[in-house]
């Protein structure tokens, strides 16, 4: 992620260094890693409270809305342009292989197949290939993000805490007076209106705007969030089979935005950066990997599980893995999930290189 210092040509004593790029914030790093480890966490078990332990989705939606309102310092459809560049390629290269194997498995895709190209709207697929293509939601979400925060930050900036607390009204629409069509525009309205909160919540801490409130009022705030998101998905399980916030769309928003609001004003109140890490080498090395790679492992993550399960079916047929190694443990399959991820990272993280205009590397 670091950059080299380029040659200046200077010569003698008086030569001065070009300034390097400022250290990354290894406390967002940090959070960015824990949030990729709970969403193959989630995708192995299945555990409901999972999202409630850790909301990585806002988490990363919060993350990007921060990242994204410090890029637009700069022409905003440069920011657009090289995010797209950065976000396409991993997943065009991704989807070559998801759709051959799907085309194989009996689907013609129709005039849809242009989502696969630019993914406003949820790419088609058959019901073979759900498991693999059923994440690119947040692929679809975090591109309209993209392309309407030039917008929200126009709106944002007059009046900084009116448009972030209003920014849940949409999902309190959607919920209570407008049902959005059972299609893929109802779907990505459902996940803007969601994660909108969250989003602009990064705009906040870029700003400045969080630290400027008083410790109790955000405790107030982040514990009443937390309470409704968390007593509507208890109260409307009934709806849904489970109070999984994935499947709850309000619950997931109210949740999601206490959450994360407690980390993001705590990192800019408490000033927190982590900076500890850099000591842990092999877990600094980790969160790296991660962020450097995080499309990468994203969208890899459920083949990786997926491919884990026919490879350890062939195990059984090893009479000393059968009998020493827990095949039947789902624990063995999310080991076996890793390093399949981990795999498809060397081998394709590299793309993610050539996005970004880097030399391509195995590691960053």
């Amino acid at each position: 992620m670091g950059s080299g210092l380029k040659g200046s040509g200077l010569k003698g004593s008086d030569s001065t260094p070009q300034p390097q790029r400022p250290a990354r914030d290894r406390y967002f790093d940090t959070l960015r890693a824990v949030a990729l480890v709970r969403v193959v966490t989630y995708h192995t078990f299945g555990w409901a409270w999972a999202g409630m332990v850790f909301p990585s989705m806002g988490v990363m939606f919060a993350l990007a809305g921060t990242l994204m309102a410090k890029s637009l310092e700069r022409p905003a459809l440069k920011v657009i342009r090289s995010r797209m560049r950065r976000l396409l390629p991993p997943f065009w290269f991704w989807g070559v292989f998801v759709i051959l194997a799907m085309l194989i498995h009996d689907w013609m895709p129709g005039w849809q197949i242009v989502y696969w190209i630019v993914p406003l709207g949820d790419p088609p697929g058959n019901a073979w290939g759900t498991q693999a293509w059923e994440i690119l939601w947040y692929l679809r979400t975090y591109l309209w993000f993209v392309l309407l925060s030039p917008a929200l930050l126009r709106v944002f900036r007059p009046a900084p805490l009116p448009v972030l607390f209003l920014s849940l009204a949409p999902i309190l629409v959607v919920q209570f007076l407008w049902e959005p069509p059972d299609n893929r525009f109802g779907g990505a309205l459902t996940d803007l209106a969601t994660f909108l909160f969250c989003w602009i919540l990064g705009f906040a801490h870029r700003d400045g705007v969080l630290q400027k409130l008083k410790p109790a009022v955000v405790v107030l705030l982040s514990v009443s969030a937390v309470g409704y998101g968390g007593w509507y998905a208890f109260t409307h399980q009934a709806e849904t089979g489970s109070y999984d916030l994935d499947d709850i769309p309000l619950a997931q928003a109210f949740w999601s935005a206490g959450y994360v609001m407690f980390l993001m004003w705590a990192k800019a109140y408490f000033r927190i950066d982590f900076a500890w890490l850099t000591r842990l080498r092999r877990t600094d090395r980790i969160v790296t990997i991660f962020n450097a790679r995080a499309v990468t492992l994203y969208l890899w993550h459920e083949i990786g599980l997926i491919l884990a399960v026919p490879l350890i079916d062939q195990f059984w047929n090893v009479p000393a893995f059968e009998k020493y190694l827990p095949l039947e443990s789902q624990w063995f399959v999310f080991g076996i999930g890793w390093i399949l991820i981990a795999v498809f990272i060397l081998l394709c993280g590299w793309v993610e290189d050539v996005a970004a205009k880097k030399k391509p590397r195995l590691l960053p």
